[in-house]
């Protein structure tokens, strides 16, 4: 180290002691600046110098403040792998445990990692907001609670720094000044008029006092070590002192110090690089803080000794720190196969919304390997996360292009959803059920048919178009409980009136028995409506009806249609709209099949009347004419019906 190369300074008398102090001043800066090496030994010697030079600054640093010694046993974390609320958690962690100067390198790497992060989330965002409001000029905000507790915590953190510092700074100097002052105390203390019992004494003092003063910048470490040791070595140097004494006090610090290069040698052994590192560097500090001059014969060998083992556990960290570099070169290739993957997304075409849903979670995940994906090279680091930035915005502006041209049809949608809602507000009160309910479930059945709405609004329209049709369907179901009670009501009386119709006997008068057929089917009829799981028992009694109608002898015609009469007001009453359609489809294709069949026989009439034997209608023609007039009649009979149908329809 410095204060054992001034173990070779010159001895003159004719030096003073400002110009010796000089002297040591210019060494120590020196030792600090760059060199270039000439050949293979000028290497090894500033390889040396370099790994000295680190230890130096290091100690430096932890002799001004000594909390700063605790970061070594805090794990610095891959910060940038963490997700943003991890990474928080950690901060909230170190700010709460940790003493403040130990954990500044960590916080450093925390607020480094953590806005990198939040930036480009927020640039997505930003993205976002302007790709989905086009003409909006209204400025983007986006309020994120976890970036408020960053900063809380991180401005707590600077607060107990700034008072951390205050307080250090006025002790800093104080102790500087008492150090220095102690200096120049040891520039004084040579005089030869003194008796040698007080110099040595007072000698001591100073060096006790020197143990007791505290901390000091570490800008100005160096140099004030180096000059008190450089009063000590002359004070042992030039002096007449006791020389048993002064022998003996050699022999001790040079135990100590071979102390010191054994243990260092046992460090070369150590598995973990890092933690020997460290205790080298408290080994440097006690060698130079702690322990005093050895003798001139000395000196050079021990701190070759010492210097040369520093070098070698310096090299076998660099060896460490080449690792980890190859390691930062392999997650580079990895983070740029990433981006390269993200720019080819962003180049492939798709025109479907749920499309575009799988390549937005392909990027998701190319996101997360990269942020999952450990430190790169600090010298591109920069260069890769700006690359990494500039191809997700690439795909979000690819992105966006597509969302930008659907944004028309979006609110198109919103308003056909908008007045659907507006339907179901002004029906959701209806007390016409009948009419209303098939209405409310169409326009339940065109919602689905519309297509997406833009975001913001979806919820908003949903939950109103929701609210509106549960109003009405709860009340629809609350009056159907109502109507069940009525329906099984009628239910028991129909059952109840279908056991004494049973015994019901016609007593031969076709009038009489008439009416009273007609008024069993009034009396039906009042006893209103039945369930639809009980509407068999209809079934039952229009069985009755055709057994009576047989019995009665009415004509076909008039049979039929009194049956289609009874029908068709069940039909009615069950305001069952598919099923009268089904009955007016049925009822046409039978007047289409009877049209048929009459021109078909019309046109074999015909042919008859074409032959030789026209004028003597045989059993085959009259068999001919008497079809043609049953379809005729059977066809009057479906026209009937059909008129019937569609009067009901407009009554409706």
């Amino acid at each position: 180290m410095l204060e054992e190369k001034n173990d070779n300074l010159s001895q003159s008398n004719t030096e003073t002691d400002g110009n010796l102090a000089t002297d040591v001043q210019a060494n120590t800066e020196m030792a600090n600046e760059p060199a270039q090496a000439t050949t293979a030994e000028d290497t090894e010697i500033l390889d040396k110098q370099k790994a000295l030079n680190e230890i130096e600054a290091s100690n430096a640093e932890e002799h001004e403040d000594e909390t700063i010694k605790a970061r070594h046993e805090i794990p610095m974390l891959d910060y940038d792998t963490l997700s943003m609320d991890s990474i928080v958690d950690e901060l909230q962690k170190l700010v709460s445990n940790e003493k403040v100067m130990s954990i500044r390198e960590h916080v450093e790497e925390i607020k480094k990692a953590f806005l990198s992060k939040y930036n480009h989330f927020i640039e997505e965002k930003k993205e976002e907001y302007y790709a989905e409001n086009p003409d909006t000029t209204e400025e983007f905000q986006y309020h994120y609670p976890l970036k408020n507790k960053f900063d809380q915590l991180y401005n707590l953190y600077k607060d107990n720094k700034n008072t951390h510092f205050k307080s250090l700074q006025n002790n800093l100097k104080a102790n500087l000044e008492t150090r220095l002052a102690i200096v120049d105390e040891l520039k004084e203390i040579i005089n030869p008029n003194e008796n040698i019992k007080d110099t040595l004494k007072h000698f001591n003092e100073l060096r006790e006092r020197w143990k007791n003063a505290g901390p000091i910048p570490k800008d100005k470490y160096n140099h004030v070590w180096n000059n008190y040791h450089f009063h000590i070595e002359n004070f042992y140097d030039y002096l007449h002192l006791d020389r048993e004494a002064r022998d003996l006090d050699f022999k001790h610090n040079l135990e100590q110090k071979q102390k010191i290069i054994a243990r260092v040698e046992e460090l070369l052994q150590e598995v973990d690089v890092n933690k020997a590192f460290r205790e080298l560097q408290d080994l440097h500090r006690i060698w130079k803080e702690e322990i005093g001059p050895v003798s001139k014969e000395f000196r050079d060998e021990i701190w070759n000794q010492f210097s040369d083992l520093t070098k070698k556990l310096h090299d076998k960290r660099e060896v460490l720190f080449e690792k980890l570099r190859g390691t930062e070169l392999e997650n580079l290739e990895k983070k740029k196969a990433i981006i390269a993957q993200i720019e080819e997304l962003a180049t492939i075409k798709v025109n479907a919304h749920s499309q575009w849903l799988t390549q937005i979670e392909k990027v998701e995940a190319l996101r997360e390997a990269f942020f999952s994906t450990g430190k790169v090279p600090a010298d591109v680091n920069e260069a890769t996360w700006a690359a990494f930035k500039n191809a997700v915005r690439d795909f979000n502006a690819f992105k966006n292009s597509f969302y930008k041209d659907i944004k028309k049809e979006q609110t198109e949608n919103l308003n056909k959803k908008n007045a659907l809602v507006a339907k179901a507000n002004e029906l959701k009160d209806s007390e016409d059920f009948a009419a209303t309910t098939p209405i409310m479930k169409q326009i339940q059945e065109d919602w689905k048919k519309i297509g997406h709405v833009p975001r913001k609004y979806s919820d908003k329209v949903w939950a109103e178009f929701k609210e509106a049709c549960n109003h009405y369907f709860d009340r629809l179901k609350e009056q159907k409980n109502e109507h069940l009670a009525e329906e099984m009501e009628a239910f028991e009386k129909k059952k109840a009136y279908l056991e004494s119709i049973k015994e019901f006997q016609l007593i031969g008068d076709h009038k009489t028995d008439l009416d009273a057929i007609k008024q069993h089917i009034e009396n039906w009829k009042s006893l209103g409506k039945v369930p639809f799981t009980r509407r068999h028992i209809e079934g039952k009694f229009n069985k009755i009806l055709d057994a009576l109608f047989e019995k009665l002898s009415l004509s076909k015609k008039d049979s039929d249609m009194m049956r289609f009469a009874n029908k068709l007001e069940n039909l009615s009453e069950s305001h069952d709209n598919r099923k009268l359609e089904s009955e007016k489809i049925f009822i046409i294709r039978k007047i289409e099949e009877v049209q048929n069949e009459i021109f078909q026989l019309e046109n074999n009439i015909q042919f008859f009347s074409n032959t030789k034997n026209a004028k003597k209608e045989n059993s085959i023609v009259l068999e001919v004419r008497k079809n043609i007039a049953i379809h005729k009649e059977s066809l009057e009979t479906w026209k009937e019906k059909l008129k019937q149908l569609r009067n009901l329809g407009q009554e409706e």
